[in-house]
């Protein structure tokens, strides 16, 4: 009998011998195997992409969380970020991407994939053999139909047989990305990590469709509210985002992911009262009907963000099914710790950068549509 002093006990020659085969073995194994068994230290890590929006989020908690990363990126948006990380410089579907070629990685997480044929030229140049995983940052745009709520991940995927070739994805971006993930679960099959993304909120949005609302609101004044304020709204903090990423590392957790908060969990009324409660209790929202929205020609998602309302082709949209990745480990951040983050980002941000947001509809066309419905609210009253 081997003694071994203290609270564990003794091990006896049975249990030593079954121990050293066990480590024996394991050293047989590849070392993307072994990282897997170890978790996500010490593994190495090609991100594409890596300081935009969602990248630099996800670069720290890998690096946090013990991850060798490597960034691959053309190096114009923030080349400053991460200047004690190895950067390798490149045009993903240029020549350059042979540069990832003499090397091995552990895993691969691609923020930066728009075209089938990027795949198709990342895999051909990486050592697949060593690879454990590709963790592909998609969208739930992939679907074919958003006029029903409960999109699930078998659901249809978009298509786009009528341009096989096309590359244009300001009128493809959910097709395109759908052909991404077919074309890397061809070239490594069991090993994606396809994680289709909501709307992905948090400092550092450069669209501001989420941080409409908190700016609008904490600037006070009346603030025109879309419809009956019971529409569903769904999101994904970029944080909780970067966690998600890091856990299906870890936790080798494969395939396709809705991922966003649990449908139903915020309606927009929420998301507008939450932001009056934090930022300015002095704000007026005013409620107004859909139909008369629509009457005035104000569109859905764009002049007023994150709301579909019912009846339309879109109105599933904030209604995914993300169960799927809540059962697997997705966690989501109260929707008050998001508003009050982005709102103290943006706050921070030049004065002519915050005059001018990228989404959402003018202070002056604002005022003319609440002029609008206070005229025919006075009409039609007693």
């Amino acid at each position: 009998v081997y003694k071994r002093q203290g609270r564990e006990g003794t091990i006896n020659r049975r249990q030593m011998i079954h121990a050293t085969g066990a480590l024996a073995a394991l050293a047989a194994l590849p070392r993307a195997r072994r990282v897997l068994a170890g978790g996500t230290r010490g593994s190495r890590v090609l991100f594409m992409g890596g300081t935009g929006f969602i990248g630099p989020h996800m670069v720290r908690t890998l690096v946090d969380a013990g991850c060798e990363v490597t960034l691959f990126n053309r190096g114009r948006t923030n080349p400053h970020l991460f200047p004690e990380l190895e950067k390798i410089r490149g045009d993903r579907t240029g020549p350059e991407i042979r540069k990832v070629s003499d090397r091995e990685w552990d895993f691969i997480v691609d923020t930066s994939c728009y075209f089938p044929r990027a795949v198709d030229l990342l895999m051909g140049n990486v050592e697949k053999r060593t690879l454990a995983q590709y963790v592909l940052i998609s969208t739930i745009l992939v679907y074919a139909d958003f006029s029903r709520p409960g999109l699930h991940e078998n659901s249809p995927l978009a298509t786009m047989d009528e341009a096989a070739d096309s590359e244009d994805a300001s009128q493809y971006y959910g097709p395109l990305k759908a052909r991404c993930e077919q074309r890397a679960d061809v070239a490594l099959p069991g090993r994606v990590t396809s994680l289709r993304c909501g709307q992905i909120v948090g400092p550092g949005d450069r669209t501001d469709t989420f941080t409409y609302w908190p700016a609008r609101i904490a600037d006070g004044g009346e603030v025109l509210a879309p419809g009956s304020g019971n529409d569903p709204v769904q999101i994904i903090d970029v944080r909780d985002l970067a966690a998600w990423v890091v856990h299906c590392i870890g936790q080798r957790r494969v395939g396709p992911y809705n991922t966003v908060c649990s449908a139903g969990k915020y309606t927009i009324r929420d998301l507008l009262y939450k932001c009056r409660v934090l930022l300015n209790p002095d704000a007026k929202l005013t409620w107004v009907p859909t139909s008369f929205l629509e009457h005035q020609g104000v569109a859905p998602m764009s002049d007023m963000p994150l709301w579909a309302p019912p009846g339309k082709p879109y109105s599933g949209v904030y209604q995914v099914n993300a169960q799927r990745a809540h059962d697997d480990g997705l966690v989501n951040r109260p929707l008050e710790q998001s508003i009050l983050v982005t709102h103290e980002w943006f706050d921070a941000l030049p004065a002519s950068r915050r005059r001018e947001l990228r989404a959402g509809m003018s202070r002056e066309r604002e005022a003319e549509i609440l002029a609008a419905w206070q005229a025919t609210a006075h009409k039609s009253s007693p």
